[in-house]
């Protein structure tokens, strides 16, 4: 019998900002999973994203492993393991920088596991596929009527000025959402990642794009981050380029919040202004939070 025929409880999960209902789940052995079910339409986008969780899982990384997949009333619904342990964020905010530093080498040695895996041979380059994205979004920008009161022009002089550095660039799978809110620290103090289901492919530095979040919460974790990843040699085009996309990211951040209120406005623009803070206006590739430990 499958894993979902023999659940016998559920409880629903409340925290995220997936479009997916999800559930810790029961089975009649007692043992415990995560459930997520989304609508019907999503069945091949879902199934690829099992698919490629599966080949993760094989690289040997500490993560929800996906266990089972299907379509079910509601849905389509896909079963991982339980990750048994704490919010890392919460976590990491009660720990000593070295500590923090430590898991962010964790971090970021995990990320570079991901990104063996290479993307489809026939994915369009990657200078097209962002340059699009980067025109999508400062039209998202233009077109809000709200603005960033100060930085708004610094952030679209970087991307203007900065574009030339996507040509040529590699691309490989993405987790898609990586930082301190996707991942938790177990009982047994390993830190584990959940949520793919942003996953992609694309450039393996964009993914550091969420690491303002890290950054926010512990610097020393966000810097070991990049330690781990470039094993301390973290050469200068990496951070060029992640300003470029902390600054596209940016841009369109405020006009993302508007439907959700005030409160996740203001967040937008407490970050924007951390950021212009890091990067000194966007003058310095190197932002302020990185400290080499390594």
């Amino acid at each position: 019998m499958s894993i979902y025929q023999n659940i016998v409880s559920k409880s629903l999960i409340h925290k995220g900002w997936s479009g997916d209902e999800k559930y810790c789940v029961v089975s009649a052995d007692g043992a415990k999973y995560l459930l997520r079910i989304s609508a019907i339409d999503q069945l091949e986008r879902k199934q690829r994203e099992y698919e490629n969780m599966r080949k993760v899982a094989k690289l040997g990384i500490p993560m929800c492993m996906p266990m089972e997949f299907g379509i079910c009333e509601e849905g389509v619904y896909s079963i991982q393991t339980w990750i048994d342990g704490e919010d890392a964020e919460e976590k990491l905010a009660a720990m000593d920088a070295t500590t923090q530093y430590g898991y962010g080498l964790d971090a970021g040695r995990i990320l570079a596991k991901i990104h063996t895996i290479p993307a489809p041979e026939d994915v369009p380059t990657w200078e097209a596929r962002f340059n699009a994205k980067i025109d999508r979004k400062i039209a998202m920008y233009e077109n809000c009527e709200l603005k960033y009161e100060s930085g708004g022009e610094a952030f679209l002089e970087y991307i203007s000025q900065n574009r030339h550095l996507l040509s040529g660039r590699p691309q490989t799978y993405q987790h898609g959402d990586y930082h301190v809110g996707n991942m938790m620290i177990d009982r047994e103090g390993i830190l584990t990642i959940i949520d793919f289901d942003r996953d992609d492919f694309g450039d393996p530095w964009e993914e550091f794009n969420r690491i303002v979040w890290c950054a926010q919460a512990a610097p020393a974790f966000a810097s070991g981050m990049v330690d781990g990843y470039f094993d301390g040699n973290v050469p200068m085009e990496f951070w060029k380029l992640l300003a470029l996309y902390i600054c596209s990211n940016t841009l369109s951040s405020l006009p993302w919040a508007m439907p959700f209120g005030d409160g996740e406005i203001q967040v937008m623009r407490k970050q924007a202004a951390q950021i212009l803070q890091w990067y000194d206006g966007m003058k310095n590739a190197v932002p302020a939070w990185y400290i080499r430990r390594f």
